[in-house]
């Protein structure tokens, strides 16, 4: 059975890759039931058992209350969009997804991250570094992390997730690094 915090999740990457909801025929008061299929279109699953439906309505409901989804009504149509703060929210669910991925066979490269963030900044470095701990980055040095996997998308949004400009943030492809046995011996790599 999915949690509460999953209808949420669910709902607000469903208007995110969806982009705006334009419902046609408002004229009942039962209009969400018709939303959802719209919706869960877009995301993995379906709801299958009534408990279920009711946990996405009452996401939803909750969504609207908190000013995550801002939903207007012209004429006979309803416009569902996420507001800033939705978008924000959705950023936080898909920053906490991200995941490297690893081929079968390395193609030689090092993937290398290089930022410089100013101190007044201070918390999104930390995050920043905290985030590249947990995707499995080696720090050769405090702003240079390195991966022999292609990371370019995930490092792509964590640029966007924390608002940082190319100077910032800067990621370099190299063939070789000096003495890199420690960094081999740390992603398994052998030879």
């Amino acid at each position: 059975m999915r949690t509460k915090r999953d209808a949420t999740k669910a709902i607000l990457e469903g208007l995110l890759f969806s982009g705006m909801f334009v419902i046609a025929a408002y004229s009942s008061p039962y209009f969400l039931p018709r939303v959802m299929p719209h919706i869960l279109k877009h995301i993995r699953y379906k709801i299958k058992r009534r408990k279920e439906r009711q946990k996405f309505l009452r996401s939803f409901y909750y969504l609207k209350r908190e000013g995550f989804i801002n939903i207007e009504k012209e004429g006979k149509q309803i416009y569902i969009s996420l507001t800033k703060e939705g978008k924000r929210k959705t950023g936080r669910y898909h920053i906490d997804n991200l995941e490297i991925k690893k081929p079968k066979k390395w193609d030689q490269k090092w993937r290398m991250l290089i930022f410089d963030i100013e101190d007044r900044h201070k918390i999104k470095r930390e995050a920043l570094r905290g985030k590249l701990k947990q995707l499995g980055l080696y720090k050769l040095q405090k702003s240079v992390w390195i991966c022999p996997h292609d990371f370019f998308r995930e490092m792509e949004t964590l640029r966007d997730f924390f608002g940082l400009k190319y100077r910032e943030m800067r990621i370099i492809t190299a063939s070789m690094i000096e003495n890199d046995d420690e960094i081999k011996s740390f992603f398994g790599i052998t030879g």
